[in-house]
């Protein structure tokens, strides 16, 4: 139980920390011109005064894919300590919430990917997805992992019986 539990908080913690990153940085998409370049992300910046509906879709996924995350990950720290977590609960909740966090995300890098992706190209302008696009990205299957490693911990963990209650 113990390895599990200890893999899916590292899965979950560096699923976490990458989500946070990318949805905090702006380098989502690069426009590189004959002879300037621009970066930019999901928020909007003093001339974008109003963005477009999937920039506020990715907003909102990401944002609640990093609760689940942060949520995820605290149900397996409590459940590190047995007087804190109900017996044989903790990780079973907290799977359940990285495999929302895993599809929350999903769902935001999806529709920002195939929205950016149908835009119109400029022949003059080279245009490419970012690093902070790739992070979001990679995070997903840190999420999994850590949902599907809870799920393990939970799994091979002892089963509370008539004694326990």
């Amino acid at each position: 139980m113990e390895p599990c539990r200890s893999l899916a908080l590292l899965a979950g913690s560096l699923g976490l920390m990458c989500v946070v990153v990318a949805l905090s940085t702006n380098f989502w998409f690069v426009a590189m011109g004959p002879t300037s370049s621009s970066h930019s992300g999901i928020w909007p910046t003093k001339g974008d005064e109003h963005p477009a509906g999937y920039i506020y879709v990715t907003q909102t996924f990401g944002i609640l894919a990093a609760l689940c995350g942060l949520v995820s990950m605290g149900l397996l720290v409590l459940s590190c300590v047995p007087s804190l977590s109900a017996p044989g609960r903790g990780p079973l909740v907290a799977s359940i919430v990285a495999f929302a966090a895993a599809f929350s995300l999903t769902v935001a890098m999806a529709v920002y990917t195939s929205e950016r992706w149908s835009q119109p190209r400029h022949p003059q302008i080279q245009t490419f997805f970012a690093w902070s696009f790739f992070l979001g990205w990679v995070s997903i299957p840190l999420l999994l992992s850590a949902g599907g490693l809870s799920l393990g911990a939970h799994c091979s963990g002892p089963r509370p019986g008539y004694d326990a209650l």
